[in-house]
């Protein structure tokens, strides 16, 4: 991977932000967003938290083709106070905690090809909207992601932002929650995926685990295939109260003074959903 840019790219704002340019989506773009948005739709009920499936609707994410941000923004606002902002791709950390804390929400300004329709390494448009922003429509999770942002920005300056981004992986990327009706899905890499989709709250390879903020941030996380294990949260007032009740400063030190855990660990003290088979070949060595 290219190292991160020191500097915003030629047409890029000082925060890094661009123009989306809607109207440079071709029609065969807006034809692919539709068809991604219509394969996880017909997959996510009754696998996904009804909080995503309600902001889908209140957003309007589905009235056909790539959103245009100007509308879509009009929503978020009146809902929760975000914005959506485009970016030319990644940001670095400074940058990307900032925007979060100021509730606006990076989002890559391109769609993946036709041939990266089920993986690409790089969050595009589909992955970023569809599988965050309708979250961002509930309040709680809305107050959730600019504390982790303002978190994310104290993490720097205590070098522990190493240990804070196995939260957001845990959580806003690959987090399921136990409600009433079973275990359901809310992190964005699984909802803006078919095949996780499935694999995630059904295969029996993965271990499901109950949520606790330190083991969650000793524990290594795989990039490069499906999750190993997953942890279930109780509830996002849940999570938001520990989130914002946590001294994190003497917490990053006890973690320093412990070992991290590979991703498919299991401890004693863990609350086990599910003990996975870890039947899914490992395709690369943990991240």
């Amino acid at each position: 991977m290219s190292p991160m840019p020191e500097a915003p790219p030629p047409g890029a704002a000082p925060d890094w932000t661009v123009p989306q340019q809607w109207a440079r989506f071709t029609r065969a773009e807006h034809a692919l967003w539709d068809r991604l948005y219509a394969r996880q739709l017909a997959l996510l009920p009754g696998r996904a938290v009804p909080q995503f499936l309600d902001g889908l609707k209140a957003l309007d994410l589905g009235a056909g083709g790539v959103p245009d941000y100007r509308r879509l923004n009009e929503r978020l606002m009146r809902l929760t106070g975000w914005q959506v902002v485009a970016v030319p791709g990644l940001v670095p950390d400074d940058v990307f905690f900032g925007h979060l804390s100021n509730r606006r929400f990076v989002a890559g300004n391109f769609l993946r090809r036709p041939d990266q329709i089920d993986y690409l390494q790089e969050p595009d448009i589909f992955h970023d909207v569809f599988g965050h922003v309708p979250l961002l429509a509930d309040p709680v999770f809305a107050d959730y992601m600019q504390a982790y942002g303002e978190g994310g920005l104290r993490s720097m300056r205590h070098g522990a932002l190493h240990k804070l981004a196995r939260l957001y992986w845990y959580t806003v990327e690959f987090g399921l929650m136990e409600t009433a009706d079973g275990i359901r899905i809310f992190g964005a890499g699984i909802l803006s995926s078919a095949g996780e989709s499935r694999f995630a709250i059904e295969d029996p390879s993965p271990n499901r685990l109950g949520f606790d903020l330190m083991r969650v941030m000793r524990t290594r996380y795989r990039i490069d295939d499906y999750q190993q294990g997953y942890f279930v949260i109780p509830s996002f007032e849940a999570l938001l109260r520990q989130t914002l009740e946590t001294d994190f400063a003497p917490l990053y030190k006890e973690l320093a003074a412990l070992p991290d855990l590979s991703p498919d660990a299991i401890l004693p003290g863990d609350r086990v959903f599910t003990r996975g088979t870890q039947a899914r070949p490992v395709s690369a060595p943990a991240q």
